[in-house]
């Protein structure tokens, strides 16, 4: 528990509404804090961060919260940083094409922002009323359309981040061609916060399309050979989709009342380009398929039930159901194997298994809801259908006391000992997120 000192040293440096003990320090996804701190500037991050390394305490780091239940082992640290008041845009440079952004700044309200300009980010995150773009970067989250625009390290060109002892270093720049050399901002992309505190985010921007569209072709018949034929046929054209996510029957009826494989394509280009390449899906198409060309309006609710229909880490209280999500990175058609061997699961069980896969990318992520243990059994076969597939899976969402059972990360990877030395070197202190990242990190 930190001392009532600290509590009082941590008010000097702020303001005393920015230094709140926390009321509820247990939290069901844990990664909580004894006191919470609420910073303004990059200032108060700087002294936040260097006091609390000086004086042996640790400090988690939150955004939004729906990324609460990724990773930790640590119920609570001494201090939790909270981003939700340290917001706004730096800078915005529309004829280059750039923006510099605050970290806790909510994502779809930077996206709101940009579309002013006919401009957007291209990431496209779970939850983006609530995710951060900190928080985005941090945990290099994507969605479907990683296939067109790529992830966050596509879309990062330069950052601020804090180190754990209050140093503030500058990784890449503020225009799209930075000087040649190491790329440090893939260092912290990803890490979880584990190596510092990144507080501003340079980001190239793309124009808003002048027109999109979203195709849905369901598979009635199952024939997954036949779905990876035409993904195939899809994916060796000249056509430019900007996702081709395959939806398991039961995503597929949530989001759109179709309980079979169904293939989320969607175009965002000029009209004429548009037309063309839903033309070339017309064209061929298999002959049991069933094809829906979605206006602008309905695409925009399709995918806005996509975002929304995974688990979200800024409950209070455990829903109901158990719920479990998981990553899982394969070679890009590999990713049909796993949405079809995640399908026994459900029977084997007794759960809901909700999953869906990038045919261009190979990322696939599934959401398994049911008891605690059936979820718990089910969710310890995901990394072994994955391996199966010659890739990997990472728990992206779980209760704090099923990350006690099943592991986060998987196994060490070959090139643990570099991660563990950057960490060592950066902070040897463990000051931030301890346990957060790859074998305890």
């Amino acid at each position: 528990m930190i001392a009532a000192e600290s509590m009082n040293v941590l008010k000097d440096y702020l303001k005393e509404e920015q230094v709140l003990p926390n009321e509820k320090v247990s939290h069901p996804f844990g990664n909580s804090g004894d006191v919470i701190v609420y910073p303004k500037t990059e200032e108060d991050i700087t002294a936040v961060l260097n006091y609390a390394n000086t004086s042996g305490l640790t400090v988690n780091i939150m955004g939004g919260g729906t990324k609460r239940g990724f990773g930790g082992l640590n119920e609570r640290a001494d201090i939790l940083l909270s981003l939700e008041k340290y917001t706004g845009i730096v800078e915005h440079t529309p004829g280059d094409m750039t923006l510099t952004v605050k970290a806790g700044t909510a994502f779809k309200e930077l996206q709101d922002y940009l579309a002013k300009h006919n401009q957007k980010v291209s990431l496209d995150p779970f939850w983006p009323e609530m995710a951060t773009i900190g928080g985005v970067v941090a945990a290099n989250e994507s969605g479907p359309k990683r296939l067109g625009y790529g992830s966050a390290r596509d879309a990062v060109i330069g950052l601020r981040t804090v180190y754990p002892d209050g140093k503030i270093i500058r990784s890449g720049g503020r225009v799209v061609k930075n000087v040649a050399g190491y790329d440090m901002n893939k260092l912290f992309i990803g890490s979880m916060g584990t190596l510092g505190a990144v507080s501003e985010i340079t980001l190239k921007l793309r124009p808003l399309p002048k027109c999109e569209s979203l195709a849905i072709i369901s598979f009635p018949q199952g024939n997954l050979e036949e779905i990876r034929a035409f993904a195939v046929k899809v994916l060796d054209s000249m056509i430019e989709p900007v996702t081709l996510e395959l939806l398991n029957p039961k995503l597929s009826d949530k989001l759109g009342g179709t309980s079979s494989y169904t293939l989320a394509i969607s175009f965002e280009d000029v009209e004429s380009s548009v037309r063309y390449q839903e033309d070339f899906i017309k064209n061929i198409l298999p002959g049991d398929a069933v094809l829906k060309i979605n206006s602008k309006e309905e695409a925009d609710l399709f995918w806005s039930r996509f975002y929304h229909h995974a688990p979200n880490g800024t409950v209070k209280e455990l829903p109901a159901e158990t719920e479990a999500s998981f990553k899982i990175g394969t070679l890009n058609l590999n990713a049909l194997n796993v949405i079809k061997e995640l399908e026994l699961l459900r029977d084997l069980y007794n759960v809901s298994i909700e999953s869906h896969g990038g045919l261009g990318h190979g990322l696939s992520q599934t959401t398994i809801r049911g008891a605690a243990s059936d979820v718990a059994a089910a969710a310890a076969n995901v990394r072994q259908i994955a391996q199966k597939s010659g890739g990997y899976a990472i728990a992206k969402h779980l209760p704090f006391e099923l990350r006690k059972e099943i592991s986060v990360w998987g196994e060490k990877p070959a090139y643990f000992f570099l991660l563990q030395g950057i960490k060592e070197k950066v902070d040897p202190n463990k000051t931030l997120n301890p346990n957060r990242f790859v074998g305890g990190i």
